[in-house]
């Protein structure tokens, strides 16, 4: 069982990866339980479900959205779409506690005036990863990523503009918030597979927000 850490007991900081990126250690971790609220709500009117790749594999982490759009995979692509495809209804709006977050933590990494469009909510049990890969499906090319970690630690895989660039791998808290963007947008990035363990707000499982400025 991976053994828990109280990341709520230290002050936050910041560990720079490059220009353009930043890990904020602790930046959230005193809203992890409002988040993961909001995070309940959402997922009544829009259960999490596993997509599938164009290439037939089904993911193996669970995902919903929040926003004016929501992130969506199938045989057909990659793409944002303003409706959730199981329902045919609009994705939920995304709470004001995820949008205060994502904007504060954005300023902090030197984005200011962030709006995020989407938040993709990712969920993971032993054994769930995210292959190396860059988000390439947003029009803002500038615009930073704002990932937040919630529940489990897990491996964040960090690495270069090529997918043969050399990978660090960054342990990841409940309430760490990683933002990359400028001249780190496009940066190759990943979880490692999610190892055993109980967290006392999420049990066996990590949840990760990931908001995005799509137009």
């Amino acid at each position: 069982m991976t053994p828990l850490f109280d990341s709520a007991s230290l002050p936050p900081s910041e560990e720079p990866l490059e220009e353009g990126a930043v890990l904020l250690r602790g930046f959230a971790a005193a809203e992890v339980q409002t988040l993961l609220e909001a995070v309940s709500q959402i997922a009544m009117a829009a259960p999490f479900r596993h997509l599938v790749t164009p290439g037939g594999y089904t993911m193996s982490v669970a995902m919903t959205n929040c926003g004016r759009v929501g992130w969506v995979s199938d045989r057909g692509g990659y793409r944002y779409d303003p409706l959730n495809p199981a329902s045919g209804t609009p994705w939920p709006a995304m709470p004001a506690a995820f949008l205060g977050l994502a904007a504060r933590a954005a300023a902090q990494a030197g984005f200011t005036g962030y709006d995020p469009d989407a938040c993709l909510i990712n969920r993971y049990v032993a054994g769930a990863k995210l292959s190396l890969h860059q988000d390439r499906d947003e029009d803002d090319a500038w615009a930073p990523i704002v990932s937040v970690s919630l529940g489990l630690p897990v491996v964040f895989l960090w690495g270069g503009k090529r997918r043969a660039d050399p990978v660090r791998r960054l342990r990841l808290e409940s309430g760490d918030v990683v933002v990359w963007g400028g001249p780190a947008r496009f940066v190759y990035h990943g979880v490692a597979p999610l190892r055993d363990g109980l967290h006392p707000l999420t049990g066996a499982m990590r949840i990760n927000l990931t908001f995005r400025k799509v137009f």
